[in-house]
């Protein structure tokens, strides 16, 4: 396990760098990514901030989606929170490809605590454009 994956993408993703964002799993469709919650992580009712949440799951997503040399976006992307979480959790992104149609793909992220416990559901929508990636 590493913080960041091999991949020159993640080696330059300074937002995941600075949550402390840790790549569990990186394979061609599918990510898992992990995150501590920090107190500075949390919003003004003590629980994990949305954004962050989303955040950690649109990595996930991000590495799941970009699985060949073209460079792959989001072009959208729905979440449902489930559970709030707190300062000291472990939350983890699960990202899987569910259907990849020329250039449009669909992608569902699963965000659980440590408990596994179900925190956050996400649909990704993405679209592969004709840039290469470096």
């Amino acid at each position: 396990m590493s913080t960041v994956s091999d991949r020159a993408m993640m080696q330059r993703d300074r937002a995941s760098a600075a949550l402390g964002m840790t790549v569990r799993h990186d394979a061609p469709g599918e990510a898992e990514v992990s995150m501590t919650v920090r107190d500075d992580m949390t919003n003004g009712f003590g629980i994990t901030h949305g954004g962050l949440v989303f955040t950690l799951a649109d990595t996930a997503f991000a590495i799941a989606c970009n699985e060949d040399d073209q460079v792959t976006v989001a072009i959208g992307a729905d979440i449902s929170f489930l559970k709030s979480t707190r300062a000291g959790d472990v939350l983890t992104a699960r990202a899987v490809r569910r259907i990849r149609s020329g250039r449009a793909g669909l992608y569902d992220v699963t965000v659980t605590d440590q408990e596994g416990d179900v925190v956050a559901e996400v649909r990704g929508r993405s679209l592969t454009t004709t840039r290469r990636a470096d």
